[in-house]
């Protein structure tokens, strides 16, 4: 019977966070805040630490988005989002030096699937900071992990430019 509450507290907790996700998306940060925090009550998981703190990162409130970062990381080390996430608010507060920690350990995590983004968050470190090459290196890898990825293809570009 303890299994079946459980599954069932993961069940609601996942509507919880589903329907926060798509306040999120909307702009309604208020709504979406109350509606993760309250899937973290019943069922708390990385990725709703996560996404809280995404959300309280769109308002600005970068120091809030951090503490729910490292909330996540309690709950699952291996998640790698919340790690890449302080390493960009702590970019965004203009502390550039203690966002490379944060950075590096999300391009090593066990458990992401978008390792280009660390690299890219490390590119943007390296390109405040005038180290062109570093920065270029770290833009290439986030290519090399989503040759997709439109910002690194342009912020290679950009520092080529810078380069010659």
């Amino acid at each position: 019977m303890a299994e079946e509450q459980k599954d069932r507290a993961k069940e609601i907790a996942r509507d919880y966070f589903r329907e926060a996700y798509e306040y999120q998306v909307r702009g309604e940060f208020k709504r979406a805040l109350a509606l993760y925090e309250r899937s973290i009550e019943i069922f708390p998981t990385a990725e709703a630490y996560t996404f809280l703190g995404w959300t309280y990162s769109f308002m600005g409130r970068y120091d809030d988005a951090i503490r729910e970062c490292e909330k996540a990381i309690a709950v699952d080390p291996d998640f790698g989002n919340p790690y890449n996430d302080i390493g960009a608010y702590l970019i965004e507060k203009g502390q550039l030096d203690e966002a490379v920690p944060w950075l590096l350990k999300a391009t090593s995590a066990k458990r992401y699937d978008c390792h280009c983004y660390p690299h890219f968050n490390l590119g943007r470190v390296w390109e405040l900071k005038g180290n062109w090459e570093k920065a270029l290196r770290c833009y290439e890898e986030a290519l090399r992990a989503n040759p997709e990825y439109k910002l690194a293809q342009k912020s290679i570009f950009k520092i080529r430019s810078f380069m010659n």
